[in-house]
């Protein structure tokens, strides 16, 4: 077995090896050998990176003198067999549509550990919710505080509610697509405003509802924690001024997630444990300022999860080389299973599925489809690429597949988990008949025609 450089580790899933022939493993599987199988492109999951990650996170929340729990933010990558997985890890779901929570709860996943989040839920999301007994509502606002509670008188049911709190602190050290606790944010109740306040005023009058805490979340992809520390205490400021006038104390609390993972070495890199730990001891520590009793502590991870542990797999179709200008590596996948790149100007590395003598070229990896900003990768060390070569994308576990689309009416990839040598299908290829699944008119023609599904 070859060993990876330091750096490069940083960005691999935790049982990723190079065998004696070259050929990159992962999880006890030759990456080859499921790109044969099932074809690309094709993702894959290491099952024991999201059980390490897992159980990194409940090390750091055990330093936490009250209860804590793990809620997993569904929409980096939501499929039936990951919540089953994660709720076996003792992990709830964070879920922010009536489609993940209606994924999950066809998972198993207990009503009790499913929280509801979103700035605008529908009134038939607030009634699927409430009938299938989920655990929390997050009140992102007072229209919603309204609207569920109406909702809930009509039903004869009491909802448990959290208020997301917007406590104007702004992580600098991520993309303004991702901030959300700065003042002008869509999402949450101002403190600064008085909505906050107006809400918790409303909550004590409407018997349908039962305000447990308070919930904040000030962005993702976030390195640098100190943000986290002065929402907590500005949101336990709050929270013991709320307990003077009106007399309510939170009993939960959750700072949310956003934990930054590194996509590319040079990243930096958190310690989930470390970084639970931080997080719980400030919470502790404002709890104590304001001699508030300590809340049960919901950490909302999501990124943090998953996304080291998936891997998107392609393989190399055209070659096009400009010399003096560039190298275009093209693909079978792109834009469609990985908006990232495009949406954010996100970095990804890329590995060869087997490491070879040919000597690295400088190439940009693109994808198929008919946008220019169809860049997976600008700049990759590839062996001197050929068409039929496997290229891995690394850190592909969150947001990419959660954001795939049929573009170009692409079909989205098939996802397979590893664990221990033994492969299990997560979720299949799209066929072309799904492409046209939806459709209320078929010309005539096409009616007798069968699509197999492909490979």
């Amino acid at each position: 077995m070859r060993e990876f450089d330091t750096e490069l580790v940083r960005v691999l899933p935790d049982t990723a090896r190079k065998g004696a022939d070259g050929q990159l493993w992962v999880g006890g599987r030759p990456l080859a050998e499921l790109a044969d199988e099932f074809g690309t492109p094709l993702y894959v999951y290491d099952v024991a990176t999201i059980r390490a990650a897992c159980a990194a996170f409940r090390r750091g929340l055990a330093q936490y003198s009250g209860e804590s729990s793990l809620i997993y933010a569904a929409k980096a990558y939501a499929s039936v067999a990951l919540f089953q997985l994660l709720a076996q890890e003792g992990l709830g779901v964070d879920c922010v549509s009536d489609g993940e929570l209606f994924m999950a709860h066809c998972a198993g996943v207990p009503a009790e550990r499913l929280v509801f989040h979103g700035n605008n839920k529908l009134e038939s999301e607030l009634e699927f919710a409430l009938r299938i007994g989920v655990g929390r509502f997050v009140i992102d606002n007072l229209d919603e505080l309204e609207l569920l509670a109406a909702i809930a008188t009509r039903e004869g049911k009491t909802a448990s509610v959290w208020l997301r709190l917007n406590p104007g602190v702004e992580p600098h050290d991520t993309h303004a697509y991702r901030r959300t606790g700065q003042l002008d944010s869509k999402f949450g109740l101002p403190i600064e405003t008085g909505d906050a306040e107006r809400a918790v005023r409303s909550c004590q009058s409407l018997s349908a509802l039962q305000l447990l805490g308070y919930h904040i979340h000030i962005g993702s992809q976030i390195f640098d924690l100190r943000p986290y520390r002065e929402a907590i205490e500005r949101t336990f400021a709050f929270a013991a001024r709320m307990r003077d006038r009106y007399g309510i104390v939170p009993r939960e609390f959750s700072p949310g997630g956003g934990l930054g993972v590194p996509y590319i070495p040079d990243d930096p890199v958190l310690h989930l444990t470390e970084a639970a730990a931080m997080l719980a001891e400030w919470v502790q520590a404002a709890a104590h300022a304001w001699d508030l009793p300590l809340p049960r502590l919901f950490l909302e991870p999501g990124r943090s999860l998953v996304a080291r542990a998936g891997l998107a797999l392609y393989r190399v179709g055209a070659v096009k080389r400009i010399p003096g200008v560039r190298t275009y590596v093209a693909v079978d996948g792109g834009m469609a299973d990985n908006i990232r790149p495009a949406l954010y100007g996100a970095h990804y590395v890329a590995l060869p599925g087997k490491f070879t003598e040919r000597p690295a070229e400088r190439v940009t990896v693109v994808g198929k489809y008919c946008e220019s900003g169809d860049v997976l990768v600008r700049e990759a060390w590839l062996p001197a690429p050929q068409r039929g070569d496997l290229v891995v994308v690394l850190v592909a576990g969150a947001y990419c597949l959660a954001m795939a689309s049929n573009y170009n009416l692409a079909r989205r990839p098939a996802v397979v988990a590893v664990e221990d040598g033994r492969v299990m299908v997560w979720q299949r290829r799209e066929t072309l008949n799904d492409l046209i699944a939806r459709e209320m008119v078929v010309a005539p023609k096409m009616t007798d025609i069968e699509f197999s599904p492909c490979p």
